[in-house]
């Protein structure tokens, strides 16, 4: 797969929660390409359907119709188990609660996802160094969660994002509870680990300055694109 070549391909795809009361459909006939190696961020509205999209894209929820591929597997039709191997090889996560382990050192946090894998402890312990020294927290990799400041969790969060290596690493709101100077930082960080280890990076956020990060801005409303606009930059 070269670098101009979809690595993600949403073709129809609705999705539509069934309740009690009224159905709530956030997503509806969605066509999308995401080229490989690319940044992009999802902004909208509540209710505009991007986490619900971010979420498909992970594979934590399946659309009620169409079809999403990612690098070639269709993670629409997977079972819970193969889907499960997939996102453990191929997607990273980032998000807003940080969602570390509140008992494990930054460096065992940032292991986490290897653990499934068939690696060494000195092949483990390797890629956690890799990982660590990349976000700037090779010092603190004995910290527990709350010996560290919100920006330096949530750069031990985006340390377990790309300790795998994944080719797919998505965020939501990765700034959400940071103050400006730490997610100015962030966005920085994640800016950089882009062009460094090339990976593919969606991004949901509601601020226009993360979104300026983006080499590309996707807006939805009401379940659609309403505009798709790639930054200056980039071009």
């Amino acid at each position: 797969m070269n670098a101009s070549t979809p690595l993600i391909r949403v073709q129809g795809v609705t999705k539509t929660f069934f309740g009690k009361g009224e159905d709530v459909t956030p997503l509806e006939n969605l066509d999308l390409e995401i080229t490989q190696g690319d940044f992009v961020a999802l902004m909208g509205p509540s209710g505009s359907g991007k986490t619900t999209l971010l979420h498909l894209l992970a594979g934590i929820d399946k659309p009620t119709s169409g079809t999403i591929d990612i690098g070639g597997t269709s993670v629409s039709t997977l079972g819970a188990r193969a889907l499960a191997q997939w996102r453990n090889r191929h997607v990273g996560f980032v998000f807003q609660q940080y969602n570390l382990v509140p008992v494990l050192t930054a460096r065992e946090n940032v292991e986490l996802p290897l653990l499934l894998g068939k690696l060494s402890s000195a092949e483990r312990t390797h890629k956690v160094d890799v990982a660590l020294e990349a976000v700037g927290l090779a010092d603190r990799a004995t910290h527990l969660p709350r010996q560290l400041s919100g920006g330096q969790q949530q750069r031990v969060a985006v340390a377990r994002a790309i300790v795998a290596g994944p080719e797919l690493i998505l965020a939501d709101e990765p700034t959400g509870n940071l103050d400006h100077k730490a997610a100015t930082a962030i966005l920085d960080l994640l800016k950089e680990l882009h062009q460094r280890f090339g990976q593919t990076l969606v991004m949901v956020t509601h601020d226009p300055r993360a979104a300026a990060a983006a080499e590309r801005v996707i807006h939805l409303d009401k379940g659609r694109i309403a505009a798709d606009e790639r930054s200056e930059v980039s071009q």
